[in-house]
């Protein structure tokens, strides 16, 4: 399976691992990657020191590409920045930000940039600015989202319409068949987050993994977004939230009810009630913990499966 997005990051399959928050460290990013996918660090919730760790460790378990992500409104980021290029990362992904500020400085210490963006504007942006390709999310996706609340199925064939460059779509992509879909709308590899939370590899606690394979349809809502907009399962927590926006609390009345340390106490400490559970609307589609590497194998077979029986058709 060779397309622009293999080539562009010398790997054998389209599929890259989102750099999450608490859940996507050296294991689960090697992992990925030894699959034939492209496994990335997510630098969110790291300390300077803590990503240096996970980088030479994931450098370590594998000869494979692998990236990482960076968060632009991370108030490390400079350090950040100077950590990758002392390691030779060659390949970022950055977000939640504006890629015109950072794009030619990595792309000058010889790194791949992908940005990622909601909206066609920010993909023109992208464009402008010379990134190597961008990430396309959608509402379905887990974390932050954009503010507009457009689906894939809308999103990446505006996206495709609108600039050239190497596409990848993500938000409720968790099995080959949407895999599929995604490229029939005009992507070429995607990016998939909540599959890899419940991988073995994955640092997230067991109690949120149990809590994503319980979920169904329905039990994940987009909140926050008077402050950032933040796919969430259901709980206590989340609730509370969802009245406060309800009684038109204001983003500092909503900011003070999250408090500091709030998706760490959930996704990687396990507290399901009180902590902030960032996941997409695929966790309905999921129901068993499986390593990495037969995550991928899955959804290839269901990839090749579904394009065989459209040719059927």
């Amino acid at each position: 399976m060779e397309n622009r997005i293999t080539q562009l990051f010398n790997i054998r399959y389209p599929i890259i691992q989102a750099g999450m928050v608490w859940c996507s460290g050296w294991k689960l990013a090697s992992a990925v990657s030894n699959a034939g996918g492209l496994g990335i660090i997510g630098s969110g919730s790291m300390y300077p020191d803590i990503l240096e760790y996970h980088i030479r460790k994931c450098k370590e378990a594998t000869n494979n590409p692998f990236g990482v992500n960076v968060p632009l409104l991370y108030p490390h980021r400079e350090e950040i920045f100077n950590i990758l290029i002392r390691e030779k990362i060659k390949i970022i992904f950055t977000s939640a930000g504006n890629p015109a500020l950072w794009t030619s400085f990595l792309k000058e210490n010889g790194m791949t940039v992908v940005h990622v963006i909601a909206n066609t504007k920010s993909a023109m942006k992208c464009e402008e600015t010379g990134v190597d390709a961008i990430v396309a999310e959608g509402f379905e996706a887990g974390g932050h989202d954009g503010k507009e609340e457009t689906t894939v199925f809308t999103l990446i064939p505006l996206i495709r319409k609108t600039v050239s460059l190497p596409l990848i779509a993500a938000g409720g992509i968790a099995t080959g068949r949407g895999m599929l879909a995604a490229f029939a709308l005009g992507a070429e590899g995607v990016q998939i987050g909540t599959r890899f939370v419940v991988a073995e590899e994955s640092s997230a606690h067991p109690a949120f993994k149990k809590r994503i394979l319980e979920s169904k349809d329905g039990d994940t809502k987009l909140l926050m977004k008077k402050v950032v907009p933040v796919r969430l399962l259901k709980n206590k927590f989340s609730e509370k939230i969802s009245e406060m926006e309800a009684s038109g609390s204001n983003a500092e009345e909503l900011v003070n009810l999250l408090g500091k340390g709030r998706a760490m106490r959930g996704m990687f400490e396990g507290d399901i009630e009180e902590g902030e559970l960032e996941i997409g609307q695929a966790s309905a589609l999921i129901n068993k913990i499986m390593p990495a590497s037969a995550i991928i194998e899955e959804i290839i077979r269901e990839y090749n499966e579904a394009k065989n029986e459209l040719r059927d058709l």
